[in-house]
C-alpha cells in the first residue's frame, strides 16, 4: 500500500504577505491541493482545489471556518461564532428598528425588510460553527433567543418601541406574539433539526423569508389583479412569492455546496421548485386570512421538502 504525502512549497511574498502551496496526496484518492497565506485564520483566507471526477473542471470551494477559529475547542470556537452571530442580528434588528422609528419607510414596508433580511443573513453565518449537532444547536440560540424577546415584549414586560414598530402592523407590542414569535420559531427549529446539509431547511427559511416577504411588498405595490378566488391576494404577489423563494432556495443550495454540505443537483432544484409553488399556492388560499403565514408557510415548506427534497 503506497503511502500518503503532504508538500508545502512557497509560492512568493507580496507585500510582506508569503503565499504557500500545498499538496495532498492520498492513496486511491485524486490529490487535493490548496494556496494560503502564512497567518491565516478565517475561511476568505484557505481555498481549496479538488479535481472534479472522471477528469472534470477542478472546482475551488472555501472551507468551515471552524476548522480555524479556536481549532483545539470545537465549543468555544462555536461559541464565538454564535456570539458574532446574535450580535449581527441584533444590530441588523436595531437598524430597521431606527429606520422605522425615524420614518423613512412605511412601518408595512419596513416590517417586510426586516422579515426578508433577518432569516437569510442568519444563513449566512451558518458555516461559520462546527459540523453535528453542536453547532446546529448552537447557531439555533440565536434566534431562539430572539423567542424569548418576542414573548417579554409582547407580554410587556419588557418595553422597545423601535422594535415593536419594525415587526408590528398597527404597533401594537401585543401582535410580537403571533407572526414574529412564529417566524422565530420556525426558522430556531429549521436551524436546529435540519441545519445546513438538509435542503428542507433552506427550502423552509427561503420560502418564509424571501418568498412570504416579497409577496407582499409586490402585493401591495402592483396587486391590482386580484385572484378569483381570494380577493386580499393578487397574482403579482404570488408570482412574486413563488419566484423569490424558488431562486432564494438556489442561491443557497449554492453557497453551502461551495462548503461542501450539500451536493448540487437537479433533483434538488425540481424539489426546491415544487416548494416555493405549493407555498405560494397555500399563501394564497383564503385560510391565511385566518391563519398567519408565518405558521402556514413553514409547515406546508416543510411538508412539502419531506417529500420532494
Amino acid at each position: 500500500m503506497s503511502a500518503a504525502t503532504f508538500n508545502v512549497s512557497v509560492l512568493g511574498a507580496s507585500a510582506g504577505v508569503t503565499s504557500f502551496a500545498a499538496d495532498l496526496r492520498l492513496p486511491g484518492r485524486p490529490p487535493l491541493k490548496a494556496t494560503f497565506p502564512a497567518g491565516v485564520i478565517s475561511t476568505t483566507d484557505l481555498r481549496v482545489r479538488s479535481p472534479a471526477p472522471n477528469g472534470g473542471r477542478a472546482r475551488w470551494g472555501l472551507t468551515s471556518s471552524s476548522a480555524f477559529m479556536l481549532p483545539q475547542n470545537p465549543v468555544a470556537s462555536d461559541i464565538c461564532a454564535a456570539a458574532l452571530t446574535g450580535g449581527s442580528a441584533l444590530s441588523l434588528l436595531r437598524f430597521w428598528g431606527e429606520i422605522a422609528k425615524r420614518g423613512f419607510f412605511d412601518q408595512t414596508v419596513c416590517r417586510k425588510l426586516v422579515h426578508i433580511s433577518v432569516g437569510l443573513v442568519f444563513m449566512l453565518f451558518w458555516p461559520l460553527f462546527s459540523s453535528g449537532s453542536q453547532g446546529a444547536v448552537l447557531a439555533a440560540l440565536v434566534p431562539g433567543i430572539n423567542i424569548i424577546r418576542m414573548l417579554l415584549l409582547g407580554l410587556g414586560i419588557m418595553k422597545d418601541e423601535a422594535i415593536v414598530k419594525s415587526m408590528s402592523r398597527q404597533g401594537d407590542y401585543r401582535e410580537l406574539l403571533k407572526g414574529p414569535l412564529y417566524y422565530a420559531s420556525a426558522i430556531t427549529l429549521a436551524c436546529a433539526i435540519y441545519w445546513r446539509t438538509s435542503p428542507i431547511g433552506i427550502a423552509v427559511v427561503c420560502n418564509l423569508c424571501a418568498g412570504d416577504g416579497l409577496a407582499d411588498l409586490v402585493g401591495r405595490r402592483f396587486g391590482i389583479q386580484k385572484l378569483p378566488y381570494n380577493r386580499n391576494k393578487s397574482f403579482s404577489g404570488s408570482i412574486a412569492m413563488a419566484v423569490a423563494g424558488f431562486l432564494t432556495s438556489i442561491g443557497y443550495m449554492h453557497y453551502f455546496a461551495s462548503f461542501g454540505f450539500i451536493q448540487e443537483s437537479w433533483e434538488m432544484v425540481f424539489g426546491f421548485l415544487v416548494v416555493s409553488l405549493g407555498s405560494a399556492l397555500v399563501e394564497s388560499l383564503p385560510i391565511s386570512n385566518e391563519l398567519d403565514d408565518n405558521l402556514t408557510v413553514p409547515i406546508i415548506s416543510l411538508l412539502l421538502g419531506t417529500l420532494f427534497l
